[in-house]
């Protein structure tokens, strides 16, 4: 692929950092100054080379943004569910980018009550995004927060659904999650730190008065923690969550006594994680004291700050991963997750009889649903897979009958039998097996000369699931296998796999991936012509770290607002990303793990060799991995790669880390991404019939 135009040459300033004694020399150092004109000139002008690289695929983004519009059924309405005396569920409208979030009495014939109407609310804005809608327990009163630059520093407001008044106190640079009091007037609320975003402090807030005047109630001072508020379950406590990423705490008040002073549940201690639930006299805790991959205690609400009094419900298990509970009356629901897959058990209090759900698909996602009656025998879950589209049921615990509330309507033709999913395993290095999921349509052969798009995140011991994308069929209908890699630094196969992916582990994430993309050519699933590879944020840091390691194995790579940068964004606590990631990555100021770190950042081991054609993507408002890590990499790159292959860089200036907002426009960026790979991959622009075969 060649480009008719030159690529932009960041200018150079040579900048000498030095720790733990070692100097290095950053040229790039510069792009941080976003303010500066010369950053935005220099990422206007990638945008416009990029605007020439793909001229050419202009129709075909066009067509294949309306095709995955076109697959979206534009009036649809979400299942819903009963909360204190109402449905709640949104719906969109056709032709509208943003939800309406609504509310019927008592019944679903009940006359509709519209909560915010996004799309009256987003006007004037090039990205807006509501999040945290929380009604009083009265019915009458709606906080919501909104975010109208990307950046995620929310601001909360209020609503009268009596009379539709929008009240006049705004309180801003704050997390969206909120919890009301049972007095209907006042509210808890986390302010976040601008520079580093986390949220460490804990005000409460009394309706009608001046947000300048809200009481401070906790202070978090520890800057590798950040604080999260919630109400329980019960209703009867408000939860405070204070959790970095090894360790954890977390303090209660009665929510009818909203000036009472918090109680701590536990305090926080090195490497424990716990989160806590509350039903009846009880507080039921998933921790993972003395339990690798978590087990379930129980204890008397009084006496929670005694571990001596924890009593185990459910105990630890080698081969299983609690990940999380839910509590109802007569059941106890678990989610586990066992050989990479989320399962459902749920067990009867009085009679501790037992049995899982049963899903009958090789590789899938489940998860329970919005559930905030106690008293029912009814569970709401959520199911996807590979070929089925995102449902929603309820299941009778009793009876173990289930009932399809909704499924994801899929347009154009869309047959799941057209479809074939599979998970194999691939053999890493060490001798460890590698879960992988598969998806492509009926038909293809495995001789080779498939398309082959690999996926992976792989950090956090977040497990990426199977599950179901509309717009992954515009590859799958032009012969492409869609691979999902469960590589280890994810907790698809338990803790174990999560803490041999981290900190002085990390390279397994990336050896991991390059090993199953090493079986699949073996495997004649596809070959090195025909790989592409993709990840996003920490998983475009895996992205960075496998061109440098094998950038032969791969014909294009795209890395999605990618932390590159790792040496100098965790020696900056300034920054987010840094001090509450220790854990993650490593604390750089000692020099262990700044030597491990620097032995696989990205950005500091580019050099002089022939990379993929490869597309980067950043937004200049990210809140999470910052644009000049993304542009410093690119412009590096330019300057060492020896290839001629295509280098492109696109900065969404009114955007941050999750990318546009609305409903559509996300698709934008996916049809850009789906042209640029087809153009480096010389696939056929036009997509196989969706008639069954």
């Amino acid at each position: 692929m060649k480009v008719n135009a030159t690529p932009p040459v960041a200018k150079s300033i040579p900048k000498t950092l030095t720790s733990n004694g070692i100097s290095r020399t950053d040229n790039y150092y510069w792009l941080r100054e976003r303010e500066n004109p010369e950053v935005i000139s220099y990422l206007e002008a990638e945008n416009k080379y990029l605007d020439t690289a793909l001229a050419d695929t202009k129709g075909l983004q066009e067509d294949l943004f309306n095709e995955m519009k076109g697959r979206i059924k534009e009036k649809d309405e979400s299942a819903p569910y009963l909360d204190n005396g109402y449905y709640y569920y949104s719906r969109y409208e056709e032709g509208f980018e943003y939800p309406i979030y609504c509310r019927k009495k008592g019944s679903l014939q009940a006359a509709e009550e519209i909560l915010l109407n996004v799309n009256d609310m987003a006007k004037g804005h090039e990205y807006y995004n509501v999040s945290g809608l929380d009604v009083s327990d009265n019915n009458q009163l709606l906080a919501y927060a909104d975010d109208t630059v990307s950046r995620r520093l929310y601001t909360i407001r209020f609503k009268n659904l009596a009379t539709g008044e929008i009240y006049p106190e705004a309180i801003s640079n704050v997390s969206p999650g909120v919890a009301w009091t049972t007095d209907n007037k006042t509210l808890f609320y986390a302010k976040k730190d601008v520079g580093t975003l986390l949220p460490y402090q804990v005000y409460k807030h009394v309706l009608g008065t001046d947000p300048k005047t809200d009481k401070l109630v906790y202070e978090e001072k520890d800057n590798t923690f950040g604080t999260g508020i919630f109400r329980s379950k019960s209703k009867k406590y408000v939860m405070l969550y204070m959790g970095s990423t090894l360790s954890s705490e977390m303090r209660y008040l009665d929510a009818s006594q909203p000036d009472a002073p918090l109680k701590v549940l536990l305090p926080r201690e090195k490497d424990h994680e716990y989160m806590a639930e509350h039903f009846g006299d009880k507080f039921y805790i998933r921790t993972n004291w003395q339990a690798q991959n978590f087990r379930l205690m129980e204890v008397p609400v009084a006496q929670s700050a005694s571990k001596t009094a924890w009593k185990e419900v459910i105990p630890n298990r080698e081969d299983v991963y609690l990940e999380n509970f839910e509590v109802f009356k007569n059941n106890l629901v678990l989610g586990e997750r066992k050989e990479g897959l989320l399962q459902l058990r749920i067990i009867n209090w009085q009679d501790k009889s037992e049995h899982y759900i049963d899903f009958g698909e090789p590789t899938y996602v489940a998860y329970t649903e919005i559930n905030p009656d106690f008293n029912t025998s009814v569970l709401r879950y959520g199911y996807s897979s590979l070929t089925t589209p995102s449902s929603v049921y309820e299941y009778n615990m009793d009876t173990k009958e289930k009932k399809l509330l909704k499924q994801q309507e899929v347009l154009g033709g869309f047959k799941a039998e057209n479809y074939q999913s599979e998970r194999v395993y691939a053999t890493a290095r060490d001798g460890v097996k590698i879960p992988i999921s598969l998806v492509y349509r009926k038909g293809i052969h495995k001789d080779g000369n498939n398309p082959l798009y690999q996926y992976a995140y792989g950090s956090y011991g977040y497990s990426t699931d199977a599950n179901f994308s509309a717009s992954r069929l515009s590859l799958l209908d032009r012969g492409f296998i869609y691979a999902i890699v469960h590589i280890r630094g994810g907790q698809e196969m338990g803790r174990k796999w999560y803490e041999d992916g981290k900190l002085l582990k990390k390279k397994n994430t990336f050896t991991d991936f390059i090993d199953c993309s090493e079986f699949l050519i073996k495997e004649k699933y596809t070959s090195k012509e025909k790989l592409a590879a993709m990840g996003g944020s920490a998983g475009g840091l895996l992205m960075g770290a496998i061109v440098n390691m094998r950038p032969d194995l791969y014909k294009a790579v795209v890395a999605h607002v990618p932390f590159v940068d790792v040496i100098n964004t965790m020696l900056d606590e300034s920054i987010p990303l840094t001090t509450g990631e220790y854990d993650e990555w490593g604390n750089p100021n000692t020099k262990e793990y700044y030597d491990y770190m620097l032995s696989y950042s990205p950005y500091d081991n580019v050099k002089a060799q022939a990379y993929p054609h490869m597309l980067v993507t950043t937004g200049l408002h990210d809140s999470q991995v910052q644009y000049w890590e993304p542009a410093k990499w690119v412009a590096k790159l330019r300057t060492l790669k020896t290839d001629d292959n295509v280098l492109l860089l696109h900065t969404n200036m009114d955007a941050g880390h999750g990318g546009a907002s609305g409903r559509f426009k996300k698709f934008k960026d996916t049809a850009l991404e789906y042209a640029f790979i087809f153009k480096i991959l010389g696939i056929e622009d036009k997509p196989q019939v969706a008639t069954a075969e």
